[in-house]
């Protein structure tokens, strides 16, 4: 199961240090949060990579990441690297309706790539990411971004799928999630392509509290993740996230709209359920 690793700041820490098993993260004050509560709204948030429905040790196993997930006590979910009939290494299944089932939330499914049957009458072989929702989902889209496929010989960068985004409303409050896997190479092209594409689709959706959460496979000071921090911040949960059975680096985010939403504190939590570990925010939304 997950546990916090380490908190956002010394005031968050305090308010969490006694409400922690010591095995999983507490679940969120969904309490009014103190003076001038009416105009914030509490919610919390996680990403999380889940290879595919695999651990570190590369073994498919959900009820692991169920556990794992169930620990976060997360309102809103964003997955990355997720299997719909995909292949044998995921045994086939929907990774996102039974992780969704599993743990009795909504769920949006956005394919990178969707993939003809591997046999007559057969579903087609799908893999992207995926938001889970406590809240009803009232709309989905599943945005074009510059991508390099991995499913094509010699690519070449040009639009494809794969940057969901999900409209919600929480206690009344309109709230756009966004998840997203930006490009994994070492030359950074893509990515700042990625980035552009990313401010102009986010820039679009107007009268929400907006959220980005996904694995950028950039750590937080690189040239290419420059520009999304004119208008978002990064929920800095002070510790790394890959690879989770010793992290050196974080390459994973929650990015909340300036002013429109806070941070309240913000974690990493400590699990093998896949190869990478999970962000987890606790955020508050302006009404």
């Amino acid at each position: 199961m997950a546990r916090l690793s380490t908190l956002h700041g010394r005031a968050a820490r305090l308010a969490l240090a006694t409400a922690l098993s010591g095995l999983a993260l507490a679940p969120p004050a969904h309490a009014a949060p103190g003076p001038g509560a009416g105009e914030r709204v509490p919610l919390r948030v996680a990403t999380y990579n889940i290879h595919a429905g695999a651990g570190i040790d590369d073994v498919f196993d959900l009820d692991r990441q169920a556990a794992a997930l169930r620990a976060l006590h997360a309102d809103v979910i964003g997955l990355e690297e997720v299997d719909v009939h995909w292949g044998a290494r995921s045994q086939g299944r929907d990774v996102a309706a039974e992780l969704a089932a599993r743990l009795g939330m909504h769920v949006s499914f956005a394919p990178i790539y969707s993939l003809a049957p591997d046999r007559p009458g057969g579903p087609r072989r799908e893999f992207g990411v995926a938001v889970l929702s406590r809240y009803a989902i009232l709309g989905a889209a599943n945005h074009e971004i510059t991508r390099l496929s991995t499913q094509v010989p010699n690519p070449v960068p040009a639009p494809a799928p794969g940057f969901g985004e999900v409209r919600l409303r929480v206690r009344g409050v309109p709230v756009h999630v966004y998840v997203t896997h930006l490009d994994y190479r070492g030359d950074p092209a893509v990515r700042v392509a990625q980035v552009a594409d990313t401010r102009r689709i986010m820039n679009a959706g107007r009268g929400a509290r907006k959220i980005l959460l996904g694995d950028f496979n950039a750590v937080p000071s690189a040239p290419e993740l420059a520009p999304l921090w004119r208008e978002l911040t990064d929920a800095e949960p002070g510790a790394n996230s890959f690879p989770a059975d010793v992290p050196d680096r974080r390459i994973d985010y929650v990015a909340v709209q300036e002013g429109a939403v806070r941070v309240r504190d913000a974690a990493v939590a400590e699990t093998l359920a896949s190869d990478h570990r999970p962000v987890v925010a606790d955020l508050l939304l302006r009404r």
